[in-house]
């Protein structure tokens, strides 16, 4: 059975405990980090992939497979995986992520007018990305 990280109408809201107050991009180093290939593919093209597209992709270029593969797809989705919940992007460096009707993903920085519109919709389900800390 194949596992899904999909959203729909969802606004994930960045975590309760992220220390940016806005939007950072994430450092860019010769092995590109989670965070900084998230930031990648939601910033060059928003709206274009889902959750799902990006959690593969990311993996996909970090251990050098041809992200069009679709068996090494239904692989990785054949055990459940995080979702975007868990990604850097919510829980560190400010930025709030919007699934669309058909799950596809755009990224807005905590400072932005988008943000504060999304994260006032009672149109649409809210949900935070997971804390980075456990509370004691």
């Amino acid at each position: 059975m194949a596992h899904t990280t999909n959203y729909t109408n969802t606004f994930i809201e960045v975590g309760e405990d992220c220390p940016a107050s806005y939007g950072v991009e994430p450092p860019i180093a010769e092995n590109l980090s989670i965070a900084a290939l998230h930031y990648r593919l939601l910033s060059e093209e928003p709206y274009t992939r889902t959750s799902d597209d990006v959690l593969f992709e990311t993996h996909a270029l970090r251990k050098g497979i041809d992200p069009g593969d679709a068996d090494a797809r239904a692989e990785f989705f054949s055990k459940g995986q995080a979702c975007l919940r868990a990604s850097p992007l919510g829980k560190r460096y400010g930025w709030g992520t919007h699934h669309d009707e058909h799950g596809r993903v755009a990224m807005f920085p905590r400072d932005s007018e988008e943000y504060a519109a999304l994260a006032a919709d009672p149109a649409i389900a809210h949900t935070r990305a997971m804390r980075s800390s456990r509370k004691s």
